[in-house]
């Protein structure tokens, strides 16, 4: 990419997207487009279509999703399979249509077999049964792997395909009821700390374990891939090393400085037993995660005390 190119963030105030916007503007790219939700529905490809035919687009980095943990995927399976599907056929065929030089799809490891052998390579994607609790989700991210696969060797296209690990950091959803393990354990123990209350319940048994990547970190390595690679093998993106949920659990409790105690509420589901990525390929590639999960849950739980703190006052 060069400096002025144009460059679309799709979901520029996610999680994701807001970190790639952030890197890119931090490395000196001065053409970056982006819009909200309600500026542009990316459901909708007649808006799709307008947007990219009057934007002129060079590069896309699709980071735009609807996502959960595992009580938002249970009780709206639909709306994550329809949305998504929608969201990446409508940018991915617009891009294509309108000249754009390369995409950045990204995915999920949720995409793996639910007992596929750790840590996940590439080459186990289908390879055997999803974890059923995001089932709908992880076969909308499989479809849009496939989707640029397929417009590779039939349009001679260059989208490339990234599959982050289970990410955190600014702009993370805090959400009891929507959020992902690690925002929703900084919210409770917060305000566990404010009440004053005497336990914390944490879903399931504690022993699953989990690769954890800092935002800012993902950003990088897209930013980094988009420039350097391309190929229709997808690339892993995380740290190569895990950590079970309850060790987790204990060091957001120390970041938080929260001091009553843990307790595990095992009738509730786990999820995937383990869920590492192998990032041989990605290493190998040239790049290396730089924060460490200490310091990352320093930052993101700082985030959150200014930003989402802020709201309830």
């Amino acid at each position: 990419m060069d400096k002025q190119s144009t460059i679309y963030i799709a979901g520029h105030r996610g999680l994701v997207g807001s970190a790639i916007l952030k890197n890119l503007k931090e490395q000196g790219y001065t053409n970056l487009v982006y819009r909200t939700s309600s500026e542009l529905d990316l459901r909708d490809p007649n808006q799709v279509a307008s947007f990219f035919e009057q934007e002129k687009i060079d590069y896309v980095f699709l980071a735009a999703a609807k996502v959960g943990g595992i009580v938002a995927n249970n009780e709206y399976p639909a709306d994550f399979i329809r949305d998504n599907l929608l969201i990446q056929t409508n940018v991915i065929d617009s891009a294509y249509k309108n000249g754009v030089k390369k995409l950045l799809f990204l995915g999920s490891t949720c995409i793996y077999p639910k007992l596929a052998p750790q840590p996940l390579k590439e080459e186990y994607l289908l390879t055997g049964e999803l974890e059923p609790t995001n089932e709908p989700y992880a076969i909308a991210k499989i479809a849009g792997i496939k989707m640029c696969e397929s417009y590779n060797r039939q349009y001679g296209t260059k989208y490339i395909s990234v599959m982050p690990t289970n990410l955190y950091g600014p702009n993370d959803n805090f959400d009891l009821h929507t959020s992902h393990v690690l925002p929703a354990l900084i919210r409770k123990f917060h305000e566990a700390k404010e009440t004053n209350a005497p336990i914390v319940e944490v879903w399931g048994t504690g022993t699953p374990k989990r690769e954890f990547l800092y935002s800012d970190d993902l950003a990088d390595a897209c930013v980094y891939l988009m420039n350097t690679y391309e190929g229709n093998e997808m690339v892993n993106i995380g740290v190569g090393e895990d950590i079970s949920i309850k060790e987790v659990a204990e060091t957001i409790k120390d970041v938080v400085g929260y001091e009553g105690k843990l307790q595990f509420d095992t009738s509730k589901p786990d999820g995937t037993p383990r869920k590492l990525v192998d990032v041989t390929k990605l290493n190998g590639l040239g790049w290396k995660a730089k924060t460490p999960l200490n310091e990352g849950l320093v930052q993101a739980y700082n985030w959150f005390l200014e930003n989402e703190t802020a709201k309830s006052k």
